[in-house]
């Protein structure tokens, strides 16, 4: 499983997936002016699951009908980061094999998952 980071994605998440040993690209240290159709058609071109932190995915891929590798948006309240490692590791546990194809949003309280 591979992953793109959002610029908005704090290192220490992209840190903790490289040493569980995930293949993790970070747009911030690749080029972080890219738009989100431009960081969204990378991960689909290179086959990685998206992290992010910005809602405007959804609007690429509900609206715009385009089809992603899998995306998973935080919306975790007050962005705490200890939490989102916490929960991504939980996710990546758990359920790693819903989140290809997915939308995928973590709380605090829940995961869920919507086919695309």
């Amino acid at each position: 499983m591979k992953f793109l980071a959002d610029v908005n994605i704090e290192k220490s998440i992209v840190d903790e997936l490289r040493i569980l040993g995930y293949d993790i690209k970070w747009i911030a240290e690749d080029n972080p002016y890219l738009d989100d159709l431009s960081i969204f058609i990378i991960a689909q071109h290179e086959n990685r699951i998206l992290l992010t932190n910005d809602k405007d995915f959804g609007e690429i891929v509900f609206r715009q009908k385009l089809i992603p590798s899998g995306i998973i948006l935080f919306r975790i309240k007050g962005q705490d980061t200890k939490e989102k490692v916490k929960l991504l590791k939980k996710l990546l546990t758990s359920h790693g094999n819903k989140i290809v194809k997915h939308f995928t949003v973590i709380t605090k309280h829940k995961f869920r998952f919507i086919h695309v």
